[in-house]
C-alpha cells in the first residue's frame, strides 16, 4: 500500500514538471531561485545555502541559480561566491515580479521552519509557476501555512515528527516525506585558516575533540542589533545552563585524562565564546586546562568545517555542526531540549539514536560521558556508525533532488 501511495504522488509529481517543462524555452537551462540565507550569526543558518546549494550542483548541474536570502553580510556573500561562481546573489528585498518573469521554479531551502512564508506567498501571487520545500522542520501548521505547503509541488522534512505534525495539521501536498536538512551537504573549506589555527593551538588532526555550548534560548539581544533584552529567556538559560552543561565538562575531563586527546571548545553562534568559557572552560581543573583550547572568537562556516574534518568528532549542544561534521563523515553527538524543536529527531531518522540525548530527561544524562568516550576508544566503529548514515542521507538526498529536477523538466 505504501509502495502505491508513492508511486501515485511520483506520478502526479511528474505530470505537473512535464506541464512545467513547456514553460522553459527549449534551448535554455532551467532556472532556480532558492530562497534561503536566513542569517549569519550561527554558522549553521550560514550551511543551509551552501548544502542546498551543492546539492543543485551535484544533481542539477545545468541549473542557473538565483539566491534570494534574507542576508548575506559579514563575509558570506563572498563566501558563497568562491565556492559557488556562476550564483547569482539579489538583494532582500528583489523585484519580485522581475524575478518571477526570469525564472522557472522556486525553491525554499530548508531551515527551522517554513522560514520564507511571505516570500513563497509573493511568489505564488505572480501566477501558476511551481515552488517547492527542502529540508523544514514545522509545528502547528497556522490556515496559511498549510495553503502554501499544500500548494507546493513537494514539501520535504527534516524530521519526522515535522512530517506527521504537517500532515495532522492538514496539510495536502501530494509529496510529503522526509529529506534532509540542506547542511548535510555543505562542503565549504578555509584550509588555510584551519591549519593555521591548529597548529597555533597544538591540536593535531585525529587526536582532538570539538565541544560546543549553548544557551536554551539564544539570547540575539547580544549579538542582533535593536532586539530588546528579555529577561524571561534570560531567566531560562541561567536556570538551565548548569545542568545543561555539566555532562560535556565532565566530558571533556575523561577525555583528557583517560585518552590523551585534547579538547577545543568553540562556538557554532556569535553568543556562545563566552558561555563556552565560563561554563565549560573556567570550571575545569587547572591540570585539564592545560589539554583543552578555548576558541574565544567568531568564525565562518569555511574553517569551522575545515577544523571539524580534522577532529575526531564531536559533542555539544549544538545540531548544525553535528549535522555539517556527519554529512563530512565525522562522528558527532548531540545533546538537545524542547525548546530547539523536534529538529532533533533527525539523529533517530537517520540512524543515530545512540547519539543523541534529550537533556529534558535526566534519565539519559548519565550516558553521555560513556557516548563520548566509546566515540574516541573505537574510532572505526563510529565512523562506520557515520557512513551507514551517510548511506540514508544520500538516498533522501536523491529523492529530493530528483523531484527538483521533474519539477523543472530536467
Amino acid at each position: 500500500m505504501r509502495l502505491r501511495r508513492e508511486f501515485i504522488a511520483a506520478t502526479l509529481t511528474a505530470g505537473l514538471g512535464s506541464a512545467l517543462a513547456a514553460c522553459v524555452p527549449k534551448g535554455r537551462s532551467p532556472r532556480i531561485v532558492l530562497r534561503s540565507s536566513w542569517q549569519t550569526v550561527n554558522i549553521g543558518d550560514i550551511a543551509h545555502t551552501p548544502g542546498v546549494l551543492a546539492l543543485l550542483e551535484r544533481h542539477l548541474p545545468e541549473a542557473e541559480i538565483t539566491l534570494w536570502p534574507s542576508n548575506v553580510e559579514n563575509g558570506v556573500a563572498d563566501l558563497l561566491r568562491r565556492r559557488f561562481p556562476r550564483l547569482r546573489i539579489v538583494g532582500p528585498k528583489p523585484d519580485v515580479a522581475k524575478l518571477y518573469a526570469e525564472n522557472d521554479f522556486l525553491l525554499h531551502g530548508s531551515g527551522p521552519s517554513l522560514v520564507g512564508e511571505k516570500q513563497v506567498a509573493m511568489w505564488r501571487q505572480q501566477g501558476q509557476k511551481p515552488y517547492g520545500v527542502l529540508g523544514i522542520t514545522q509545528g502547528k501548521p497556522t490556515p496559511e501555512t498549510v495553503e502554501i505547503l499544500s500548494g507546493a509541488q513537494f514539501v520535504y522534512f527534516r524530521d519526522s515528527v515535522s512530517l506527521e505534525t504537517a500532515k495532522a495539521g492538514g496539510v495536502k501536498c501530494p509529496v510529503m516525506e522526509f529529506g534532509p536538512d540542506g547542511a548535510f551537504a555543505t562542503d565549504l573549506r578555509d584550509e588555510g585558516r584551519a591549519e593555521e589555527f591548529l597548529e597555533a593551538n597544538g591540536l593535531e588532526p585525529g587526536r582532538f575533540l570539538c565541544c560546543i555550548p549553548r544557551y536554551r534560548l539564544t539570547p540575539y539581544w547580544r549579538v542582533k542589533p535593536g532586539v530588546k533584552f528579555d529577561p524571561v529567556r534570560q531567566v531560562r538559560n541561567d536556570e538551565k545552563k548548569e545542568s545543561d552543561h555539566a555532562q560535556l565538562r565532565e566530558a571533556i575531563v575523561q577525555v583528557v585524562n583517560r585518552t590523551g586527546h585534547k579538547v577545543l571548545i568553540c562556538p557554532e553562534d556569535r553568543t556562545q565564546m563566552l558561555l563556552g568559557k565560563e561554563i565549560l572552560f573556567d570550571r575545569l581543573p587547572y591540570e585539564v586546562r592545560a589539554r583543552v583550547v578555548w576558541r574565544p572568537d567568531y568564525w565562518l562556516t569555511d574553517e569551522a568545517l575545515s577544523v571539524y574534518v580534522r577532529s575526531a568528532g564531536l559533542f555539544g549542544n549544538e545540531m548544525h555542526s553535528p549535522i555539517m561534521a556527519v554529512g563530512n563523515g565525522v562522528p558527532a553527538i548531540v545533546c538537545r531540549w524542547a525548546e530547539q524543536t523536534s529538529k532533533g529527531v533527525m539523529w533517530k531518522d537517520i540512524g543515530l539514536s545512540e547519539w543523541l540525548f534529550d537533556m529534558d530527561d535526566p534519565a539519559q544524562h548519565a550516558g553521555i560521558v560513556p557516548a563520548v568516550l566509546t566515540m574516541v576508544a573505537d574510532p572505526a566503529a563510529a565512523r562506520a556508525k557515520v557512513r551507514r548514515a551517510q548511506i540514508v542521507l544520500q538516498e533522501r538526498q536523491a529523492a529530493s533532488l530528483g523531484r527538483v529536477r521533474t519539477a523543472v523538466g530536467a
